[in-house]
This record gives structure tokens, sequence and C-alpha cells, in this order.
């Protein structure tokens, strides 16, 4: 009997109020859709980054990768093969290159070598006369000098048939080669080309280097024995490479990424839950007498417990179910219309095919019901603690107006929020910030009770018209009704407010950032991750170009300090060892360098990931030098290089190494010169073989690229901004309706004692004008609170970037003028509907 009452009244109340089930239903499918999308995405282009990183590698069991792209020694290779525990070792040149403006890996095997341990990278020769990508393995015959093997994806992007020729380009160097066979093995997407490893290392790359060498365990070997005998062979320009190692490399900078699009979803699904507490919560108040009956009748108190906790497991398992489906969706869009970065620029020139996750989707199920469920704890616990002879009587609010709200829960959660902000990063991920956004959100909440009491008090010293007046009263002396219908306006505002300030806040820090750094009027860079593009002869061709006034060569290039992250850039230019402001963008002032010592600067992401900090000695891997200290003179500000950056004068570079080969150029012109003149004349002085690789642009140019990448890169994140208040505004649309429905016997009431129609919903529209008010203070002062930990935790954590704080006040604006005409608006409508109910009927008990 149980059983059927309490599914009777469940039923009874989605029956009457169908909108205010489908709204909560709604707002947890938009956070798990949000959440499960975000990590489908997230899952397909890992998955394809894998397998790119895997046709490149091979499918060998161990490597030993050069620290920079000059690469090793070779005759490290036969130590290597006759290491204790090892079955194969295949020497390889890795080299960057292109065909035309298409991209290329080039890899140079010794195929019998290779056969044994990478045999991913073998090609296939192919019948010319055909064309067709069948045949065996290839043989000595096919790796003659002029032959090439292409991956699929390779031979599509450059509109090429088997038996074709192609140029190609690396290092500065060009050789013509035929096409000789395809990488039947190489997945979609990646465009790899494979070579003998003669030819790749005379006519591409440097005789007597290798880039690394690729091993295979012997059978029944301890890999941890076998690993440490290679590391003792290596010298300090060689690396030694797990695949665990490889896969953190290579994903530890989309991670972070990754991490907070995932977070940014959860909060919406948190926005969610304070929207399910509060439909939850109006649903309750609205059926006081009905549970107080059922326990005068004998129901216990786990019994009306279970019953608005399974109202809000049948909300969570809607939402869930709607938000799978959603989320699919949303990742099949997302990966068509932005790519498997999301518009991150991490995986860049991938096509990721969408994969189910079982798991995960199992995992965003059950957390959209977890959701649904928190938010209908309290309410649940109010309506089985409420007591029956009071309840029953429907005397209205039970809290007494004369008892000030508690504060100690809010304070608490705000007070350990605020510790947790503090807490360092687990494994490199800013956890305890996010944990910190939660807990001050939660403390904010809890804490608007008393906060409506609060900003309400000075308004009762003054008189208001009569609908104003009853608002306010209304509103100070049941606080806890307001604090209902602010909840989800509350939780949806500082989330977007807080993300709104992080955003502007950066975007102004970049742009000051890009003016600072492109102070000359062109840039030049080559496409090259060696360096060896910009050789002396050509460097003095440029500088005689006429209009030029002065050229400003750089070296980039990348240094593999650690193998399980990103290469770090070497950037040699022209700077001044007592004051390189001009040139690099310092965080305070650069260090006095003792006597003898070669200064460097590293960037922020650099002391953040590394530890390097002013007045420290770092070691650096140069070419032919070895591993050589710096004394670290300074820190400076790099948003360009999230891997971190170390800058060094070019001439101590030169002087080190030897090397005169550059990438970049800064260039000034003379007053009155024509730019686009001056482009095009270097395009034409810079040699055949690299001129197809090489950006130009001058600084205005570069400068709206880059913003208009960063606004890319946040698109998923206005998005969700635009959610998240959309669901804050059907938040307080809802809790409006059900608190006037709620409220009908008081609005009869009213109209018994002659308060008119209009008046009455006068007086809600201002009971919803006063909510917004104080929905946006709080909403904007908790938003502002959560943007710090945002700026000073969660960014420096994950992409190890620190900028000034700026706030985006035509921002403030419109959103507090926005909420309170919605707010009012809302309630307005709302009010239009309950004021015209039947006076008596309003009133009666028994109708």
């Amino acid at each position: 009997m149980t059983t059927v009452a309490l599914g009777w009244i469940g039923w009874s109340e989605v029956r009457a109020y169908p909108g205010r089930v489908l709204l909560a239903a709604l707002a947890i499918a938009i956070g798990v859709g949000l959440g499960f999308a975000v990590h489908l995405v997230n899952a397909s282009a890992l998955n394809e980054f894998d397998r790119a990183v895997q046709a490149v590698n091979g499918d060998a069991d161990l490597q030993v990768h050069s620290v920079t792209p000059h690469g090793f020694d070779e005759s490290l290779y036969p130590k290597l093969a006759r290491s204790a525990g090892i079955a194969g070792a295949s020497p390889v040149i890795e080299l960057a290159a292109h065909s035309g403006a298409v991209a290329l890996t080039v890899l140079g095997i010794d195929v019998f070598r290779a056969i044994p341990v990478t045999p991913l990278l073998v090609g296939r020769a192919a019948d010319t006369a055909s064309g067709s990508g069948q045949g065996g393995f290839a043989s000595s015959a096919d790796t003659s000098p002029d032959s090439v093997f292409l991956s699929p994806s390779a031979l599509s992007a450059l509109h090429q048939h088997i038996g074709g020729e192609i140029a190609i380009n690396a290092a500065g160097k060009n050789a013509s080669f035929r096409i000789a066979g395809t990488l039947p093995n190489i997945s979609t997407g990646q465009n790899l080309a494979v070579l003998d490893i003669g030819t790749a290392q005379w006519r591409l790359g440097t005789p007597g280097f290798i880039q690394r060498v690729d091993l295979r365990f012997a059978d029944g070997v301890d890999s941890a024995r076998v690993r440490s005998g290679v590391q003792s062979l290596l010298s300090s320009d060689a690396q030694l490479v797990t695949r665990q190692s490889e896969q953190a490399r290579t994903g530890s900078l989309s991670r972070a990424y990754r991490m907070n699009l995932d977070m940014l979803a959860l909060m919406a699904l948190l926005t969610g839950l304070f929207l399910a507490y509060s439909a939850q919560a109006l649903a309750v108040a609205r059926r006081h007498a009905q549970f107080a009956l059922l326990r005068v009748l004998g129901m216990r108190r786990n019994a009306v417990l279970a019953q608005v906790l399974a109202e809000g497991a049948a909300i969570g398992i809607l939402g869930s179910i709607a938000g799978l489906l959603l989320g699919w969706g949303l990742a099949a869009l997302a990966l068509r219309f932005l790519g498997g970065d999301l518009g991150g620029g991490y995986f860049s020139g991938t096509s990721p095919e969408l994969v189910f996750a079982p798991g995960a989707a199992l995992f965003f199920f059950f957390l959209g019901i977890v959701a649904a469920l928190a938010g209908s704890f309290l309410p649940a616990r109010a309506a089985a603690r409420a007591a029956p002879a009071i309840a029953i009587k429907q005397v209205g609010d039970p809290a007494d107006p004369r008892k000030s709200p508690g504060a100690a829960v809010a304070l608490c959660l705000l007070a350990i929020g605020a510790g947790a902000a503090f807490l360092p990063p687990i494994s490199g991920l800013p956890l305890f910030g996010y944990i910190s956004i939660a807990l001050l959100l939660a403390g904010g909440v809890a804490a608007m009770p008393l906060l409506a009491r609060m900003l309400l008090s000075p308004l009762r010293r003054f008189a208001f018209p009569a609908p104003a007046d009853l608002a306010l009263k209304h509103l100070w002396g049941a606080p806890g009704q307001a604090a209902i219908a602010l909840c989800g306006m509350v939780a949806s505002t500082s989330l977007m407010i807080a993300m709104a300030v992080m955003i502007w806040s950066f975007r102004n820090s970049v742009d000051a950032w890009l003016v600072q750094i492109l102070p000359s009027d062109i840039y030049m860079r080559v496409d090259s991750d060696t360096g060896d593009a910009l050789t002396p002869d050509v460097q003095q061709r440029l500088a005689g170009i006429p209009g030029i006034a002065a050229i400003h060569f750089r070296k980039n290039m990348p240094l593999r300090l650690t193998a399980d992250r990103p290469a770090i850039d070497l950037m040699a230019t022209a700077l001044n060892h007592h004051d390189p402001r001009g040139i690099v963008p310092l965080v305070g002032h650069s260090l006095a360098v003792p006597a003898g010592a070669i200064p460097v600067w590293v960037s922020e992401p650099a002391r953040l990931m590394y530890g390097y900090a002013p007045g420290d000695w770092i070691n650096l891997p140069l070419k032919n030098r070895g591993v050589k200290p710096f004394f670290v003179a300074g820190e400076w500000r790099d948003y360009g290089r999230q891997q971190g950056a170390i800058a060094m004068d070019l001439a101590d570079y030169t002087a080190l190494t030897g090397d005169n080969l550059c990438t970049d150029a800064a260039i000034d012109l003379r007053p009155g010169t024509d730019e686009g003149r001056v482009m095009r004349d270097i395009h034409a002085a810079l040699p055949q073989t690299i001129a197809g690789g090489t950006m130009i642009m001058d600084s205005r140019a570069i400068r709206t690229m880059s913003l208009r990448i960063f606004d890319r890169s946040f698109a998923v994140t206005y998005v969700l901004e635009a959610i998240a208040i959309l669901v804050g505004l059907a938040g307080i649309a809802a809790t409006f309706s059900s608190q006037t429905l709620a409220r009908s016997k008081e609005f009869g009431m009213l109209r018994h004692v002659g308060v008119l129609r209009r008046q009455i919903i006068m007086m809600l529209a201002a009971e919803g004008a006063l909510l917004g008010i104080i929905g946006t203070v709080a909403g904007i002062a908790l938003g502002l609170a959560i943007s710090q930990v945002l700026i000073n935790v969660i960014n420096p954590q994950s992409f190890h970037w620190t900028m000034d704080v700026r706030l985006p006040v035509t921002l403030f604006v419109v959103v507090t003028v926005a909420l309170i005409a919605a707010s009012a608006g809302t309630a307005l409508i709302a009010g239009r509907k309950a004021a015209s109910r039947d006076t008596i009927m309003a009133v009666r008990e028994d109708w």
C-alpha cells in the first residue's frame, strides 16, 4: 500500500508540473552531455594521436633518441646492438621535412635491420605499371638511392601516384625521389616518407649522425636490466625512451587542456545539481500537507525520504539517458567542425573517428543520477523531518523570520575552499584547484539566506509603495525561499563570470605580450625543426634587400631534456647580457651575470615545469659540445611555447657550437618602405628549396592571426558559458513559476484583504527584481573569487602561464541588466497566472 501511495504521489507531481521535471532533467542532461561529449572527443583524438606516434616509432620495445634534431654519433649504434638482452637494433634517421606545401616526417631505415624490429615501417614495393600498392616486402632493389615509400595519406596529400617523382626538403637540403611503393601499415592521417638510411643520411641529413636507434628485446630477458645496461652506454646527446615515456611526452601538453574541458563540462552538471535542488525543494514545499497526511496515516520518515530521493533518481535517469544521446551528437559535430583538439591546437593534422566508450557512458550515466540525488537530498531530509501536525495545516514557511540564518556551514565551506587553492598540484594537474572551486561554489550557495537578509535589511528603513514593500518583507522574512530561487542563478552566474574574467585577462595579457615581442615590421620563419635553414650566404643576401634598415637573425631548436616531457625550445637571438628586455618580456629584473658565465633566460613555463629559477645553474646539451652549464639570469613571459623555452645570446651560441645557421629573422624597414614589396623580395631571395616552407608576415598580421587562434581555442569555453547562463535563466523561470503556484493561498488572502490583482503582480515583479539584484551581486562576487583560483592556481599549474587580471566591466553591466530584467519579467509572467486564480478557491482547504 505504501509503494502504491508513493508511486501515485510521484506520478501526480509529474502530471501536475511536467515542465519542472523536464527542466531539471534537461539541466542534468546538459551536464552529462557536455561531459560525455568532451570525453568522447578527447578519447578519439588521443587514440588517433597514439596511432600517429606508433606509426612514426614503429613497434620497437625500446628507443634511444637524440636530444637535439642534429642527432648523435652513429658509432653508438653497434654498441647498442651488442648490448646484453638486445635481439635486434635498427638505426633510424628522423627528419622534419616538406614537399611543396605538404609537411612530411622522413624516416631513413636499414630495411634488413628494420624487419625484425619495426616491421610497420617497412614499405611494400608496387607494380609501377598498374599503379597498385600490392607486392611483397621491399627488397634491396626497392631501396635504391632515389626510391621513397609514402604512407597512403602522404600519397593522397601530394596528389601523386606510385612511380611518380617528388622533391623533399629537409634541413635546408633538397633532393628528388621516385615513389617506389606505399606504407600499408600506417594509419590514415600520417604523412610519412621512408627512405634508405644511407640515402637519407647523405642527401638530407648529416653524414655520421643518426636521430635514433630502435631496439627489440630478446625473449625472456629482464627488461629493467636491459634498460639499465643500455642507459650505461649512452652519451650526453642520447636519451633512453620507452613506450610509456613517449606516450607521456606526447600526451602531456594536451592533458591539462583536456582535463580543463572535462572539469568545465562537469561544472555544467554542478549547475544542474543546484537546479535539481531548487526544483525538488519547491516540490517538497508544495506537498508538505500531502507528506504530513501520509505521516499521520502511519508512513515512516524513511519512506518520505525515499520518496523524494526516488523522484530525484527518476529525474537523474531521464536526464542521463538524454545526456548520453546529446553527448554522442555533440561529439560527432565537434570532431567534424572543431577537430579532435576542440580548437586547442594540440592534435592538428589528425582526423580522428568517433569511438564509443561504454565505460565512460556508464560513468556519466551514474554521475547524472548522483547529481540529481545530491540535489534532492536536502529537500528530502526536510520533508522527512517536518512535524506532521504543523505541516498538514500548510502554515507557510516554517522558518522564524526573527531568527537570523546561520553562517557556520557556509563559512566552513568557503574557508576550506580558499585553503585548497594553496595546495600543490597532483601529478601536474590542479585537482585541489577544482576542489577549491567546487567548495567555494557550495559555500556561496549555502550563504545565500544570510546574504539575502544582509542585503535586504538596509532597504527596510525606507518607505516603498505597497507592492514593493510587501515584496521586501516577504523576501526578508523568508530568506530560505529566496535562497532556493537563487541557487541555480548564483551557480551559473558565478561560473560564467569566473570564466569570463579569466578569458578576458588572458586575452588582454596575450595582446600586450604580442605588442611587446613584435617590435619589428616583418617576421620570417623557416619551417625546419633542425634549425639548418638560413645559411650565412642567404643571410647576407637578405640583409642587402633594398628598404631593409636592419635584420635580426634567430635560431630556434628543440631540446629533449627529459624522456617523458615535450622538447623545450632553445631560442638563440641577439640579447643584451645586462638588459634583454627589448627582445624578451622579462618578469622582474635580470640578474648580474657572474664573471665567465654564459647567461640564459628561462620562460615561465620552463620555470614551472622544470623548476629553473633565476640564479640557478642548468645543463643544456648543445651541438658538438655535450652538456654545458649555463647561468639563469632571469625569467620571461612566453605564451607561444607551452612546453617551455630558453633564450640565449646568438653570439654565445655560435661561439660555443660553431653553428651559424638560423631559422628566423625580424626585419626593420626604412621609413616609407612598401612592406608588400619587401616581403616579395625576401621570398624571391630565398633558395627554392626552402621558399615553399617559409612564413613571411608583417607584425599586424601575426597579431591578428594569434588572437584568432586564441579565440578559436576558447570557442568551446564560450559555448559552455552561454549554456551555463541559459541554464541559470531557465532555473529562474522554473523557480518563480513553482513559487507562485505554491503561494496561491497567500495571494488569495491578500485579495481578500483588499490588495488588487495588479498590485500582486507588481509585488511579484518587485520580488523578481530584488532577487535578480541579490543573485547578480552574489554571482559576480563569487565569480570574482573563483576567477582568482582559475588565474592564479589552475592556469599556472595546468598550462604554466601567468597573466594580469583584467575585469570585463561591460560584461558585468550586461549580465546585471539581463539577470534583473529576466528575473522581473519571469516573475511578472508567473504572477499574472497566479493572480488570475479564483479568490475563494485559493483559500479553501477542501478543494
